[in-house]
């Protein structure tokens, strides 16, 4: 039996990253009075996507430089027409103010001899990414958190979420340490607990050897789908070419500044219409690959330059991996490989689906962050809406109070938990996930057609049925382990759904159907997911811009 603990709350967080952090100072900010609570999976110190560093804040719409029309208008062009309008507008209208205020809490925003921030040519139109050097940002926000009187629960990860009447009403947690079941009742719910970078297996097979946070493993995705929450690209697998045995932040790092991208035949890749990810990602599928980082023609001032970030900011061990490779900028291209395929709303389309307010189908649920559709927000995203999400909560809360716990949810929770911690099959947990991931790369990931999606299918309900029956799971941790394997089992279901209703291919090689080999004009728009009444995931379409 789990012991319980209850917590009261008037907004409750869960994930203490980027977009909880701002969530939660900003909930402090305009209602010092209000219980703040943070469920965090790791610890607020160093915790999320961006627990080490940050090289630049990606959109920020520097007045003269950009402005939230044309960020909309390019943002729009890369997701090939599917992006609600308002929400990235909104972000992009609140991102100056955003750079100003992380500036005034000390983050290191270099400017040029005349006072000017600097920007970078990353999107299609408007120079929208700012560099900044914050190896210790994340240090920053957890004690910008502590110093505001919000209660951090480390260590807790979210089980489900509660709700009474179509309202959120708060949420079951679990200590993966003591193996506590947590109960926190709250008014409103911010979910910022990331997306799914444990979905496909790596070309090395480490479970954890992912590009994003490998602690992000869908769960919050899981919970809002599970509450009656609407999700949607969730058929955007999304894969990246990055540092081959080291999936490490690089391309917009050394690109922005001058690097170029070659392929096996010492051919440029990207000719007039510049490089992206799509047509680095086609000439390693059309038999060119693999395909490669040069900085040589650059001069010593630049790389150093590019040096100094990546191994400073953004993952300081880089260092030690190049070296061992032998690997000298100046003298020698970095190969690169498609990373593992992952669901994610900063650096992807896919999430709970949202407003320009954050809020969700479900009244008192925000999203903000990786975990929501705002698709490419990256890191200013997270920020952005982890404020609105909070402004909105506040709002809530000040004009009501906190619904009643239902029991019998409550029940639910534990009974699943306490079932999962009964599981002593033959198979370790280990062994459970690789064969699931395995399956994602085989029949969820592109290219993609009708059978594979369908066999993706049934595997998944094979898989979520045997999981209780045949998995080793002893203790806290690997209770923690086994609700993550059914969040990312979850998230299966929900991306072959997704990818079966959306009959053609978009977002090129993120969506390749080769069955439907073209775009449809009348799929131009949200392929909308939701639990029906007997747990089955039903489908919708909604155009652009609606709600």
């Amino acid at each position: 039996m789990l012991d319980r603990v209850d917590v009261e709350a008037d907004i409750l967080i869960i994930g203490g990253g980027s977009a909880g952090c701002l969530a939660a100072i900003r909930a402090k900010e305009l209602a010092p009075e209000a219980r703040v609570v943070v469920f965090e999976k790791g610890h607020i110190h160093r915790s999320g996507s961006l627990a080490m560093g940050m090289d630049a804040v990606n959109i920020v719409a520097i007045p003269g430089e950009g402005t939230p029309e044309e960020y909309v208008e390019s943002a729009t062009k890369a997701f090939h027409g599917v992006l609600d309008p308002t929400p990235s507008y909104v972000m992009a209208e609140r991102s100056f103010a955003l750079l100003q205020k992380l500036e005034r809490w000390g983050i290191n925003v270099p400017k040029d001899a005349s006072g000017n921030y600097q920007s970078l040519q990353v999107h299609s139109k408007g120079k929208f990414a700012v560099p900044i050097m914050a190896p210790e940002i994340k240090v920053t926000l957890s004690n910008k958190v502590s110093d505001a009187g919000v209660t951090v629960l480390n260590r807790i990860q979210g089980v489900s979420l509660l709700t009474r009447g179509g309202r959120v009403a708060g949420a079951v947690g679990l200590n993966v340490r003591t193996g506590e079941m947590v109960v926190c009742r709250a008014s409103a719910v911010i979910l910022a607990s990331g997306g799914c970078a444990r979905f496909g297996l790596p070309d090395s097979g480490y479970l954890f050897g992912t590009f994003d946070f490998p602690g992000n493993a869908g769960d919050g995705f899981s919970m809002a789908f599970r509450a009656g929450a609407e999700l949607t690209g969730m058929e955007f697998t999304r894969t990246s070419p990055l540092i081959k045995d080291m999936s490490c932040p690089l391309l917009y790092i050394v690109l922005t500044r001058g690097a170029e991208v070659v392929n096996a035949f010492g051919e440029k890749i990207g000719g007039e219409g510049g490089v992206s990810m799509g047509t680095m990602l086609k000439e390693i599928y059309d038999g060119k690959g693999p395909i490669f980082i040069s900085m040589t023609h650059l001069p010593d001032e630049k790389v150093s330059e590019i040096e100094s970030i990546l191994f400073t900011t953004e993952r300081p061990i880089q260092r030690k991996f190049f070296k061992g490779r032998g690997i000298d900028f100046r003298e020698k291209a970095i190969e690169l490989r498609p990373t593992e395929v992952q669901l994610c709303g900063g650096h992807g389309a896919s999430g709970i689906r949202v407003d320009e307010r954050a809020q969700t189908a479900v009244r008192g649920l925000y999203a903000a962050g990786d975990v929501a559709c705002v698709p490419g927000q990256h890191l200013t995203g997270a920020f952005v809406f982890g404020e609105v999400a909070a402004e909105e909560a506040v709002a809530l809360v000040r004009g009501s109070e906190s619904p009643a716990l239902d029991a019998t949810q409550v029940g639910e929770a534990r009974e699943r938990m306490e079932r999962l911690l009964s599981a002593h099959g033959p198979v370790t947990l280990h062994e459970f996930e690789y064969k699931l991931r395995r399956l994602i790369n085989n029949y969820i990931a592109s290219p993609k057609n009708e059978y594979k999606l369908g066999q993706a299918l049934e595997w998944a309900e094979r898989l979520e049925a045997e999981l209780p029956k045949v998995a080793t799971v002893e203790g806290a941790h690997q209770l923690g382990r086994a609700l993550e394997v059914e969040a990312i089992l979850d998230c299966a279901r929900l991306s072959a759904t997704a990818g079966r209703e959306r009959k053609e291919t978009r977002w090129g090689l993120q969506h390749l159907r080769t069955d439907y080999p073209e775009a449809d004009p009348k799929l131009l728009g949200h392929i909308v997911l939701q639990r029906g009444d007997g747990g089955e995931v039903t489908t919708s379409f909604k155009a652009v811009g609606s709600r």
